[in-house]
């Protein structure tokens, strides 16, 4: 027996749940909502640490550096799932956003035993990635401990590149390895040792907040709206429409002709019509504002 594992908080028995095999139906499902209620607390306590990542997550993307996700089992399919969604509601190349998993894009739909125990392959992995020092790597891992995570931290470190660590076990090896450690204390688990679920539901939320500010604080939004979302089906173009007439307030045909003539770039089309001037001079605003739709409305072509 592993008498570390056992140490662990992820890993202890829930005392709530103890009888979770003789509760019905409703009562198993109020269970685990009740504890399911103390996650975003928890999270709420490491808020700071969150903060710090997304500063350095910003300044990385600002100089041309790229932000790494990495993790096994269920930590590495969040990253990948967080670093997917970047392209298409922010417009980021799927370069500068990134999710590596143990064993491989294999290991998204399916368990690929032992490949979160090989520190070498997290090196390997990043390194295979291009990963550099101007780069910046998240580590992903429930237990706070996964020898892939390790690896991959390691290889970051020495390259001189900063990171962060996201873990449901305060004191753990990857925080230790890290730049910044964000360790969530979110207790036991409703069927022990599962980390899928109370440590998973606080990696999803934590992982929205650092893409999502990083990405307000690069300009990727007007107010509270997507302005740099990608129109490539048929909801999204609808999408686009209703964002420019929610900062604009002009009628649908408006916004349908102005997303025309810029060529389906939702920032042009809304600065095209606030400041009343044409695509090309829309698109210089933006450039001279670094992207950020608040500031072309003031900044002359």
């Amino acid at each position: 027996m592993d008498p570390e594992l056992s140490s662990l908080k992820t890993e202890q028995i829930n005392e709530k749940t103890v009888h979770l095999d003789c509760m019905d139906t409703l009562e198993i499902l109020r269970t685990m909502n009740r504890e399911d209620q103390s996650v975003p607390l928890a999270v709420s306590r490491v808020l700071p640490q969150v903060a710090a990542a997304v500063d350095r997550m910003e300044q990385t993307l600002r100089r041309g550096g790229r932000i790494f996700y990495t993790g096994a089992g269920t930590s590495g399919r969040l990253g990948v799932l967080d670093a997917s969604e970047c392209p298409p509601t922010f417009s980021t190349s799927p370069e500068q956003v990134q999710g590596l998993i143990a064993g491989g894009d294999r290991a998204i739909r399916f368990a690929v035993e032992g490949a979160e125990d090989a520190p070498d392959q997290g090196a390997t992995d990043l390194e295979a990635a291009g990963f550099q020092g101007k780069d910046f790597l998240v580590g992903l891992s429930a237990s706070g401990r996964t020898p892939y995570v390790l690896g991959a931290l390691g290889r970051a470190q020495k390259l001189g590149a900063e990171s962060a660590a996201v873990t449901a076990n305060p004191g753990s090896a990857i925080g230790r390895e890290a730049t910044i450690a964000i360790e969530v204390d979110t207790g036991p688990e409703v069927l022990t040792g599962s980390t899928r679920l109370k440590a998973g539901t606080a990696q999803k939320l934590i992982l929205n907040m650092l893409s999502t500010a990083t990405m307000v604080r690069l300009g990727k939004t007007y107010r509270n709206l997507m302005v740099d979302l990608q129109p490539t089906n048929e909801k999204l173009r609808n999408r686009a429409r209703r964002i420019v007439k929610l900062a604009t307030g002009v009628s649908d045909q408006e916004a349908h002709t102005a997303l025309q003539e810029c060529g389906d770039e939702t920032k042009t089309a809304i600065v095209m019509i606030l400041t009343r001037c044409d695509a090309d001079s829309a698109r210089q605003r933006l450039s001279h504002a670094g992207g950020r739709v608040g500031d072309a409305l003031f900044h002359s072509e």
